[in-house]
């Protein structure tokens, strides 16, 4: 159940305001090999909206940094 939980708080969370991108979509792509800033930058345009990456970068480094740590 609580697995469960997780995956619908993962689509319904924005770790990008700007382009409404969701944290599912950055878990994908860090579980699929792409581990660093840039690349998830590339591949979900986050940092490209408004703020320019001021809200959504430190979200994305936890989201690595969690990830390198083995706790998603």
């Amino acid at each position: 159940m609580d697995n469960i939980n997780n995956e619908v708080m993962d689509k319904l969370t924005k770790v990008c305001i700007c382009k409404a991108i969701n944290r599912k979509k950055f878990k994908d792509l860090i579980k699929n090999g792409v581990t660093d800033l840039e690349g998830l930058r590339k591949n979900t345009g986050a940092g490209s909206g408004p703020c320019k990456g001021k809200r959504c970068t430190p979200k994305i480094l936890d989201l690595l940094s969690k990830y390198e740590n083995g706790e998603f």
